[in-house]
């Protein structure tokens, strides 16, 4: 643990230890009640069948507190455990050195090609070998080897039934059917979203447990029921769905207040196993608040913050989900901080210890996914917790709560909840140094989003779904940086009436996944061909590219017919998702599927029209497109094939992929005998012109394809007959496709990564100070895009002091009054990630920025690291 000037408290201190001394496990307890009541209700419908085995999974699932603890709640009896869940996809547990790994490898192989090329950090808490007694999954997760034959005889009955299997077969319709797994297979795209992580990138919306209770929920349910039953459904359906979903929200409801019980059991027989009387104290604490909990709305500070820790986790327990977030929590939670501060009940320490204990929970969440999943998510599960932005009325939103979530943050440096600050120019100046003092701390947190640029951006997406300015600022972040939407709920305790802002859309980044900007350039050059995997990918253009405009036009029309193939086969497979494994738990807490009686399949969400385009790699393509512009088509120093040929020997240096340790490190690539010969071509495509340097050359390439893709984007639509969006993010794809690809015209080597997020720089390439590169990345509207993403690294002693502190708030607010979206920071110096590189065991605890989030240094892979070290590291602000 950090030893500095603010230190958490010794309670959160210990059990953070043990989190760090706990490796991420995987247990079949919950996988196996899930399927065991599935089976047992052959012939129920489909709605209500998913229910009964939700709920009986809540209600079996072992409780486990530990000393210490006064918030509880976990997926599993691990620390840092989850579960597969084998009904969505089969894959999942593919590992390369799992002995479960050759399965299911001829029905896999598109995803086998995925997960083969995925890096993961050795160090931490990852399982990334198998171990005596143990088995890897996913190259993260330990499985005890006695639980292997149930996991063999729970995967053998779900063969057949998963939603990747269902989806696989009807999406075979699709006439490019088999062009959409060879993208998938070379890295071209992450496709199949529906399959690894369908639900997330999201906000939570509290407002039903806490208002009403869990008691409140069934009644509610069980009235509309009775009213509805037998009466044709008046909202574009037919039939009784009503009915079966409000009697589905009834059982499970039901289901997760038996699981909220067991904890109250739990605590009780704790007591006479503990000689303490504190802890014996603590447990009648915590019986007591889960029992009530478990019905009713809270009465405190305390009840309200277990209650909706209790409602975040059920979201990760009934669907892979990557990205549920929190939002606004600080001013959900506000009602019931004010009314125990001025009663006296709670002190503002105790405040923060309870925030320093939610944040060791929240970290302890671990998402099961396969390993090429692993590699883009880093085990990350994005709970993004948001403060600042403002009220309906336009005026500043944030209190003194969330002061004190930003103090936990500081003083219990965790990667979850990542913590991002909703910027607006009303905010006070106080509570923006505030943001940045944390920033300053090195835990990569806040992240700065533009509140203008996102309520623009949703006026556009979702007015045509009834949105308005008011209600576009109830916005929060979901996931690592995705915008979502929200809505305001009144909301009553004690007789005073509180508006809060909560989460009212479907998950958002539903699509198509992450297309490689550079490959799609290298398959243009190479008439649709994949030379690292010899297979024509693309129908050829047969075209001989003469003009950099006729490249361009090429480029652009791969593009389309990329996008197009996914987005046929996702809109099945989301489809197919939404019929099988409905989210009834995510439908019951957002407006308006309680009050509709539709839950998130049918719309039942107030907006809907959240699924997108995703890209990455964006730079690397705008660079390489430089190179080829002034190299080939201007300049005319080199013919296109004299540029192909190049490429196609990967500027002289060995593929990562042909040597002993298959090394892709952008830093430690080796040069072959006779590779001098490019020295000349490879030394041009890195001295010609690079974005981020204010450079009018480059940034017209790159504002020309912001056009383009944001407009291109809004042409297709989604399986709702939505429009679709541009959403450019890298999370950390940037290092997985990058391996999937060769060498490119702006100088990277084969199967390097490429540059991280959508507007951050290719590392060491940003020469003239950070105000060139705002002025590169900001000469395009942002608000056409979800996101666009900025990553900056600053040495330590560049903003030293409170004047430091003052001059990072006042670049963070530089770029975005220039119009950015969003910016970042790590606040480290290169020695101490080399001295994490060469001893990983002291340094359990240090963390980065990658690229939207946070995470641990040990647990990325060494080809992410290297790239976060070789990020340019500016001394002065």
């Amino acid at each position: 643990m950090r030893k500095d000037d603010y230190t958490p408290t010794e309670r959160a201190v210990k059990l953070m230890d043990m989190y760090y001394h706990s490796m991420a496990s995987t247990s079949m307890e919950w996988t196996y009640w899930y399927t065991r009541k599935f089976n047992e209700e052959e012939g129920e419908l489909p709605l209500v069948r998913r229910a009964k085995a939700l709920a009986c999974a809540f209600e079996h699932d072992t409780p486990v507190i530990y000393p210490g603890e006064l918030l509880v709640g976990a997926k599993t009896g691990y620390l840092r455990g989850t579960f597969p869940m084998p009904w969505l996809i089969q894959s999942f547990f593919v590992s390369k050195s799992s002995e479960l790994y050759g399965k299911y490898k001829e029905d896999a192989m598109a995803s086998n090609a995925v997960d083969a090329k995925a890096k993961i950090g050795m160090g931490g808490g990852n399982v990334t070998e198998d171990q005596p007694g143990i088995i890897s999954l996913a190259g993260k997760f330990g499985l005890r080897a006695k639980e292997v034959p149930v996991l063999n005889k729970i995967t053998e009955f779900w063969s057949g039934k998963t939603v990747e299997e269902i989806g696989e077969r009807h999406s075979k319709w699709v006439p490019e059917f088999a062009v959409k797994n060879n993208l998938k297979r070379t890295l071209t795209s992450r496709a199949d979203s529906a399959y690894t992580v369908p639900v997330g990138r999201d906000v939570v919306s509290y407002y039903y447990p806490l208002q009403y209770g869990l008691d409140g929920i069934i009644a509610f349910c069980e009235e509309r029921a009775k009213e509805v039953a037998g009466n044709a459904d008046g909202d574009g359906l037919t039939g009784m769905d009503r009915l079966y979903y409000y009697e589905s929200v009834a059982i499970l409801t039901r289901g997760i207040g038996k699981w909220i019980e067991n904890y109250a059991k739990e605590a009780e027989r704790r007591i006479p196993l503990t000689e303490s009387e504190q802890q014996k104290a603590e447990y009648q604490q915590i019986a007591d608040i889960c029992r009530w909990v478990a019905h009713k709305p809270p009465r405190t500070f305390r009840e309200a913050l277990q209650l909706t820790y209790f409602t975040h986790l059920g979201l990760q327990n009934e669907e892979v989900a990557s990205g549920v977030a929190p939002g606004r929590l600080g001013q959900v939670l506000w009602p019931w901080y004010e009314q125990d501060i001025e009663a006296g009940r709670i002190t503002e320490d105790e405040v923060l210890e309870l925030l320093e204990l939610q944040r060791v929970k929240f970290t302890a969440i671990d998402l099961f996914v396969s390993s090429g999943s692993n590699s883009v998510l880093m085990g990350n599960t994005f709970n993004n917790l948001c403060v600042g932005g403002l009220t309906r009325k336009g005026l500043p939103a944030c209190n003194r709560l969330e002061e004190l979530i930003l103090e936990a943050g500081k003083r219990l440096p965790s990667p979850q909840p990542t913590l991002s600050v909703l910027w607006d120019e009303r905010l006070p100046e106080q509570f923006v140094l505030k943001c940045a003092e944390v920033v300053k701390t090195g835990t990569g947190y806040p992240a700065w989003m533009n509140n203008r640029v996102a309520t623009d951006f949703l006026m556009q997406q979702y007015g045509e779904e009834g949105m308005t300015v008011e209600e576009a600022r109830a916005f929060s972040i979901g996931g690592c940086l995705e915008t979502a939407p929200g809505c305001w709920k009144e909301l009553t305790l004690n007789g005073k009436t509180y508006e809060i802002p909560v989460g009212a859309s479907n998950s958002t980044s539903l699509g198509v996944h992450f297309i490689s900007n550079p490959k799609v350039l290298m398959l243009t050059l190479f008439n649709g061909k994949d030379l690292k995997n010899d297979l024509q990918i693309l129908p050829p253009h047969n075209k001989s590219l003469d003009t950099y405009e006729e490249l361009w036009a090429q480029y652009q029309a791969y593009y389309e017919y990329i996008i197009e193939v996914q987005r046929k086969c996702c809109n099945i497979q989301h489809d197919i998702w939404r019929k099988v494994n409905i989210p009834i738990w995510q439908s019951t807490l957002k407006p308006d599927c309680l009050e509709k009686g539709h839950h998130a399949g049918d719309m039942g969400f107030r907006y809907n029209a959240t699924y997108n385009i995703e890209t990455t790699g964006t730079i690397n393509m705008v660079n390489s497109l430089a190179a080829l512009k002034k190299l080939v088509y201007e300049e005319k120093k080199y013919s296109l094939e004299e540029m192909k040929q190049a490429l196609k020997d990967n500027f002289g240096y060995y593929e990562p992929s042909e040597t002993e340790d298959h090394n892709a490190s952008i830093t430690e690539q080796r040069r072959k005998p006779d590779g001098a010969k490019y020295d000349q071509i490879l030394g041009d495509c890195l001295a010609v012109n690079k974005y981020g340097n204010d450079d009018d050359y480059t940034n017209t390439i790159l504002y020309d394809y912001e056009d383009w893709i944001c407009s291109t984007a809004r042409k297709f639509e989604s399986l709702f007959g939505k429009k679709m969006y541009a959403c450019q993010i890298s999370v950390s794809s940037h290092g997985l496709l990058g391996s999937g690809c060769m060498a490119t015209p702006d100088g990277r080597l084969s199967e390097t990564t490429f540059a991280d997020a959508s507007m951050s720089a290719f590392p060491g390439t940003d020469k003239n100070g950070p105000y060139a590169l705002f002025e590169s990345a900001t000469g395009w509207d942002h608000s056409q895009s979800q996101n666009s993403q900025m990553n900056l690294k600053i040495h330590p002693n560049a903003i030293k002091g409170d004047i430091g502190t003052k001059h990072l708030a006042d670049l963070a607010q530089s770029y975005l009054r220039r119009g950015g979206f969003h910016i970042q920071f790590n606040v480290i110096d290169n020695k101490t990630l080399h001295k994490a590189q060469e001893a990983p065991e002291n340094y359990r605890d240090l963390m980065v920025r990658v690229a939207g989030f946070t995470q641990y240094w040990v647990e990325i892979g060494k080809p992410i690291q290297d790239e976060v070290i070789t990020r340019t590291e500016y001394e002065g602000v």
